[in-house]
């Protein structure tokens, strides 16, 4: 099935009528090209939560691929990717092979870390250009609006292509033109430095009449990924107004965690990574974890598909650990109730599943049937400390689920 296909699938459902029915085409449409070039959920978070045995078999959602790639690091038997996109599937095809295929560390961190070296060019023709999936090569080897091939994008700031990476630097271009500066935050030297250049240099922005005005136009956020649903879940949360909201999570990422230890910081005030810093790399680019994934990169398979029709497909019981990004806030309640009847079936004794959320809340609580719901616990307090971990603090809470 094509990605416009899957998408469609999972952004049209019972609720789309109406001025949400115009909206929810036209998110579709914007979501099947390449969105995320790297993942922004924090995959040490994840792996706490599971608290994983070695052996485990995982499903996970693609998105950039960063996560899928870190969860190698704890030993799985097999780690299963699905995205909706073929985009996203390509761009965790190179990082894959770049592991695999490149000749040691120093050259993966230049292709996936640094990203913007002339001699990518040289590295991707030689080790992994004939590698590829075919769907993977395709995307590659077609060319993008600048009229080069897309593999170009790793020597020209591979992260500042697809439209999260396009949306930074335009978010970047607006807090100037409002008289702030984005970059400042990475003059910082200790978390007090980080919250007064935050309050000096990007908080003012968000008072802004303008800012205002966008934060309540759905449109303006589909390059983050947010669909029109995710979208009135945050609306319930911003009692106050969603410029406070947004102001408050950026307030999260920039000053709660140290930026010399936050991959995730390093993108979204100097869209790129800090390559000189190991903590600050994400996961799967540290030294520390490299040769566990090299030793494990062939158990890490993608799939074009939606997670529901992936575990329809998976014996009862044969799953460990399941980690759903925000998804969810995309379904409706027979589309939750669907996939949880899955999840349930194919769950080992003990499994676990985490996700994020938009808003603060889990739809769990009010959406899954009653003979489903009674098969998983989960505790509250203990999701407020797991989302406080959360290094990408971009949602409203972080789940995690335990099957009885």
């Amino acid at each position: 099935m094509s990605s416009k296909a899957l998408i469609d699938s999972a952004v049209f459902n019972s609720t789309t009528s109406g001025r949400k029915g115009i909206a929810d085409k036209l998110f579709a449409h914007w979501f099947s090209r390449l969105v995320y070039a790297q993942i922004w959920e924090d995959p040490q978070s994840d792996l706490d939560a599971l608290q994983l045995r070695p052996g485990a078999n995982i499903l996970t959602i693609s998105s950039g691929g960063c996560n899928a790639l870190a969860y190698l690091s704890a030993e799985p038997a097999a780690v299963h990717a699905v995205d909706l996109n073929a985009a996203h599937l390509a761009m965790l095809d190179i990082k894959q092979k770049a592991i695999k295929h490149l000749p040691d560390y120093d050259a993966v961190l230049a292709f996936l870390g640094d990203a913007s070296q002339s001699d990518n060019i040289k590295r991707y023709q030689r080790h992994i250009r004939t590698h590829l999936s075919e769907d993977a090569s395709h995307f590659w080897e077609s060319r993008s609006l600048s009229g080069k091939a897309r593999y170009h994008y790793f020597s020209n700031q591979a992260y500042q292509h697809g439209l999260l990476g396009q949306f930074i630097g335009f978010a970047h271009f607006f807090v100037r033109m409002m008289g702030g500066d984005m970059s400042k935050l990475l003059e910082a030297r200790n978390l007090q430095e980080q919250a007064q250049l935050f309050e000096q240099h990007v908080a003012p922005v968000f008072e802004t009449r303008l800012f205002k005005f966008i934060a309540r136009q759905p449109l303006a956020l589909y390059s983050l990924g947010i669909p029109p649903s995710q979208f009135e879940a945050l609306k319930r949360d911003a009692s106050h107004g969603l410029h406070l909201l947004f102001k408050e999570r950026m307030r999260h990422l920039a000053c709660d965690f140290p930026l010399e230890q936050n991959c995730f910081a390093q993108q979204a005030f100097g869209r790129r990574y800090n390559t000189h810093q190991q903590t600050a790399l994400p996961m799967y680019l540290q030294q520390q974890h490299f040769y566990r994934l090299k030793r494990n990169i062939d158990r890490l398979h993608a799939h074009h598909t939606t997670l529901t029709a992936f575990l329809q497909q998976q014996p009862r019981g044969s799953m460990d650990a399941y980690l759903f990004l925000d998804a969810q806030d995309w379904m409706d309640q027979q589309q939750i109730s669907e996939l949880w009847q899955e999840v349930t079936r194919t769950a080992a004794p003990g499994a676990k599943v985490v996700f994020r959320t938009g808003g603060e809340a889990s739809p769990l609580e009010h959406q899954l049937p009653a003979n489903l719901l009674s098969a998983w616990t989960t505790d509250t307090e203990h999701n407020r400390r797991l989302y406080a971990t959360d290094r990408s603090a971009i949602y409203g809470g972080m789940h995690l689920y335990i099957k009885r």
